[in-house]
């Protein structure tokens, strides 16, 4: 079957969209130098800038979160492929205001390649930065060996509660604490129903049968932990949740924040049966849902699916998810 989208040449896909995103949003964000997504104002001189990086094809990952409270700048690449490093280093200097900067970084191959280049580059340049990487997909690696984990929905919140705690004017130590902090204390876990294509060739990422379902498929298709047929939402919820409590050891009486991320082309009302099923599971573990998201974050096109995250929250965490923050695709009065 041919590929439908609406496009013009494969060659201009990424400068389009963002060109046309900024256009959409122009008091939250604009197009610095070179394609960088930055804040439309940027923040106080004296306090944390937070810089991030990855492929385009995500939409609204990983943009759609600068603005007021969040990221200051991000680093598009290509479809699904890492921007260079003179880039980050550009975005690194121009999201710092004089305290330092965070840079958040996913755990995927050819990112954190990108972010090794960038911090050695930027260490010669004697910029002050931090960087955290986000590994919390429990399908990819041991809880032994975290740094073997994909970094999947997990980006968000980190994005969240280190924005929040640099707008409070927090030093890049303490900015740095508590999003690691959160970052230890998440976990992801993906199930997929049907493949994306890449949008600039047409070509399929994977291939699943139409009565099969994989648990655990990473953000761009890589193999998961189990294929089996298709089960019903409250199945689907179930296997997913105690694979993530488990791991995370959530125990009675804990806080904990949910979020579900559609990939692509899996709609609200299925994310909705499955978030009412998890909601029922944690009231009869005695764990109280303290705050929770639905919808798209991170996205692979017309991938069909999702992703269920859940992290251990405390007081602090809590009051820094509570935290204003104004972007196009997370807003907090």
């Amino acid at each position: 079957m041919a590929m439908k989208k609406f496009i013009n040449g494969a060659e201009d896909i990424v400068h389009e969209l963002l060109e046309g995103y900024a256009l959409a949003y122009p008091q939250k964000v604009r197009l610095a130098h070179d394609y960088l997504v930055a804040r439309a104002v940027p923040k106080a001189l004296g306090k944390v800038g937070i810089v991030t990086l990855g492929g385009s094809g995500h939409e609204p990952g990983l943009s759609g979160f600068v603005g007021a409270g969040m990221l200051d700048v991000s680093v598009p690449g290509e479809i699904f492929a890492a921007p260079g490093a003179p880039r980050c280093v550009q975005a690194l200097k121009l999201a710092d205001r004089g305290a330092g900067v965070m840079f958040v970084v996913l755990n995927h191959a050819g990112d954190v390649l990108a972010a090794n280049l960038t911090l050695e580059m930027a260490r010669k340049q004697g910029l002050n930065v931090k960087e955290i990487l986000t590994h919390e997909d429990i399908s990819s690696g041991p809880r032994e060996k975290p740094w073997e984990r994909r970094g999947l929905v997990g980006f968000l919140p980190v994005y969240k509660i280190a924005g929040a705690a640099a707008e409070e004017g927090r030093s890049l130590g303490e900015v740095f604490a508590v999003a690691d902090r959160l970052e230890r204390n998440m976990r992801t876990l993906a199930v997929a129903v049907k493949t994306a294509t890449h949008p600039s060739t047409g070509q399929a990422i994977f291939t699943l049968g139409d009565a099969e379902m994989e648990i655990g498929m990473g953000q761009h298709g890589e193999a998961g932990t189990g294929r089996m047929n298709l089960k019903t939402a409250d199945e689907t919820a179930e296997i997913m949740l105690s694979a993530l409590l488990a791991d995370l050891e959530v125990k009675e009486g804990e806080d904990v924040l949910v979020i579900l991320n559609g990939a692509g082309a899996t709609t609200l009302m299925e994310l909705f049966i499955v978030f009412r099923r998890v909601s029922q599971i944690l009231k009869t573990h005695k764990i109280r849902l303290a705050r929770s998201l639905v919808g798209e974050f991170i996205t692979t096109q017309e991938q069909a699916g999702f992703q269920m995250f859940i992290a251990r929250m405390d007081d602090e965490l809590l009051r820094l998810w509570d935290a204003p923050c104004d972007t196009p695709y997370l807003v907090v009065r």
